[in-house]
């Protein structure tokens, strides 16, 4: 049977145009004309109120909750009110009085949300493949190079008092890198999970940057790379933030400026002082980094140059735990940079006024 709301509306006019002239039956002195024009104007009335009734609330709602329902079945499904991202929020329509619209509007939420879940599930397993193969490749290189200097010390170099100096010394190097790799490991896991909680304290900002640069100077001085600090001004810069953490922070910045500076280069540091807060740059004139790698730097173990990278050494975490450590502090990491001219990390934390009043830490 032909099933729409034209053929209901028509059955339903037809049937109150009969009833209406079967009415008109009963009362007498009325000419064929009254029947016909009674009819008429009952059929048009009740057809265009059916009709209109049956399109516009029913039938056109359960088309669109079908064709919903065959895209859910395609996974063609996709949101026509706005673009979604990938932390989109899901608020697409607003709540309509037709029970039939909410219920599609319930349909459209529900497969975005769904969508969304598994966007986010498959983003993860991909991480989660990358983040193992880093993992892995990175523990496998100290491991197998202690190894073969250890089987090569047993297979009989041990016997030359030089070679098993050199070996050893190599294989403690390895071990090293092994051990520092596991502690950036641990500490980054331990401030995801949030076991590693920051404590705060009032401190100068311009004392933790001369402590900072003294760590650093030594590195600096074997390739001659100077590194600068100009303060705004004499007065104390007081914030409340975790100094240890803010000093792993800057030695970080610091120590990937000086690692992919040239020789000679430099690497200064600056401080903007405002009114509520002061900005943090580190910033240097080496090698820069590549836009298209800009935005992925501070994930885990992720390499600008993997080649250039691994001849600098390092775990690849640093930037990884300056990004977690600056989140902790309600802050966050930015990055200008320009291949061949250098790079700017910069980050801002928020001062203390009364602190500042008083000179005392």
């Amino acid at each position: 049977m032909f099933f729409n709301s034209r053929a209901v509306a028509f059955l339903l006019a037809a049937s109150t145009a009969l009833t209406t002239v079967a009415f008109l039956t009963l009362v007498d002195d009325i000419p064929m004309a009254g029947y016909i024009v009674g009819g008429g104007i009952a059929f048009s009335a009740a057809f265009l109120l059916t009709y209109f009734t049956l399109e516009f609330m029913i039938f056109r709602e359960l088309n669109k909750i079908y064709s919903k329902v065959d895209k859910l079945r395609q996974k063609q499904l996709y949101p026509t009110n706005k673009k979604l991202g990938d932390d989109y929020e899901v608020d697409l329509f607003e709540k309509d009085g037709n029970p039939l619209k909410r219920i599609n509007q319930e349909i459209t939420e529900f497969a975005v949300k769904t969508e969304q879940e598994i966007d986010k599930l498959k983003k993860m397993e991909i991480f989660r493949r990358e983040f193992m193969a880093n993992v892995s490749h990175e523990l496998k290189t100290p491991i197998f190079a202690t190894q073969g200097y250890i089987l090569t010390l047993l297979d009989g170099a041990m016997d030359d008092e030089n070679v098993r100096e050199k070996f050893l010394r190599r294989a403690a190097k390895s071990l090293n890198q092994l051990n520092h790799l596991v502690e950036d490991l641990l500490t980054l896991s331990k401030i995801e999970s949030g076991q590693i909680k920051m404590e705060y304290e009032y401190f100068d900002l311009q004392t933790l940057m001369v402590d900072a640069i003294e760590q650093v100077e030594h590195k600096a001085s074997k390739k001659e790379i100077s590194v600068m600090y100009e303060p705004p001004h004499d007065e104390v810069i007081a914030v409340h933030a975790d100094y240890n953490r803010i000093m792993q922070v800057m030695l970080n910045l610091m120590t990937n400026a000086i690692k992919y500076n040239d020789e000679g280069g430099w690497v200064k540091l600056q401080l903007e002082d405002d009114e509520d807060s002061v900005k943090v740059t580190v910033r240097d004139n080496g090698m820069g980094i590549p836009e298209e790698d800009q935005r992925r730097v501070f994930e885990r173990f992720y390499r600008v140059e993997k080649s250039r990278t691994k001849k600098q050494g390092g775990s690849g975490l640093g930037l990884a735990i300056v990004k977690h450590i600056l989140s902790e502090h309600n802050s966050y990491i930015t990055l200008k940079s320009k291949l061949g001219e250098g790079s700017a990390f910069s980050f801002i934390l928020e001062k203390d006024n009364q602190a500042n009043e008083s000179t005392e830490f």
